[in-house]
């Protein structure tokens, strides 16, 4: 049981990582229709930012402040030198567009940072709780209190304010939201700026446990993508209990059978999806009037 229940929070401690990267996705692929595989540079921008903003001396919440303003500027940027410009272009360009521009940004974080892991200190301490014979680090309930507070605020957004509403109403029909009066390209910059800040303080929040360095993005991107997929693409509910699917799945398959398949995890999701059900847990399936 003691073992079962390490696992049960591992799982959970990493998956809610990978849901608000996979929220990430949902958000801009609901704005935009883009899937935006430089989101995980996002998560890479909030930690290695805090890290060396809090090495220069920059108090710790100043500097996890701070590296959320850098990853919403470098959302922003994205949209509107990349995104914006291929308006029009294929899903497919747009996707190579954002690996481009993944690239790109480990490129620019490894010759402004360094090429090394780094750690920031845990937020509460290392000294583990014990739960039922499981040691789990207050950093690991951090992180999990951090993601329901995110997800928590992403729906006061999207429900309770007249922005939020806009990004509902351009990702239900961009052409009727336009008609209305809804400037939707200020819509997709604001879901890439606020898909930026959620991956970067995912990023703050995960470091004291996970490490980071310049290239620990790509696997997220690709963890995110795959939880975003197993919750049904679009569907913010989805993506965080995919993300915590696919964590649990990672962390009881490492566990049981070996660590040695831990990155195919996602991998396995993604073939699974796409042959058995390709709408996800959450997703509808799709129909084209014609």
């Amino acid at each position: 049981m003691p073992e079962f229940l390490q696992f049960l929070f591992s799982g959970l401690t990493i998956g809610a990582v990978y849901a608000l990267v996979a929220l990430g996705f949902t958000l801009i692929y609901n704005a935009s229709d883009v899937i935006n595989f430089a989101q995980g540079e996002f998560v890479m921008l909030g930690g290695m930012v805090t890290v060396f903003a809090a090495a220069a001396g920059v108090p710790l919440p100043l500097a996890a402040l701070l590296a959320v303003i850098v990853a919403v500027a470098v959302g922003l940027l994205l949209y509107y030198l990349a995104i914006e410009p291929a308006k029009g272009a294929s899903a497919v360009t747009l996707i190579i567009i954002t690996i481009g521009a993944s690239i790109f940004l480990r490129g620019i974080a490894a010759i402004v940072f360094d090429k090394r892991f780094h750690k920031l200190p845990s937020f509460a301490g290392d000294e583990p709780l014990r739960i039922g014979g499981a040691a789990v680090l207050p950093q690991s309930i951090i992180v999990l209190v951090g993601c329901g507070v995110i997800v928590l605020a992403l729906w006061l957004f999207l429900t309770r304010t007249l922005a939020g509403k806009a990004v509902l109403a351009t990702a239900a029909n961009m052409l009727a939201a336009r008609l209305v009066g809804i400037n939707t390209s200020r819509v997709v910059a604001l879901s890439f700026a606020v898909s930026a800040a959620i991956g970067a303080i995912g990023g703050v929040l995960v470091t004291p446990i996970t490490l980071t360095n310049y290239d620990v993005g790509t696997m997220l991107a690709l963890k995110g993508f795959a939880a975003a997929m197993l919750g049904g693409m679009g569907n913010p509910l989805g993506a965080v209990v995919g993300g915590l699917l696919v964590g649990l799945l990672e962390a009881f398959g490492a566990g049981y059978i070996s660590s040695a398949y831990k990155d195919a995890t996602a991998f396995i999701v993604i073939l699974l999806v796409l042959f058995v059900m390709p709408q996800g847990l959450f997703g509808r399936t799709a129909t084209e009037r014609v």
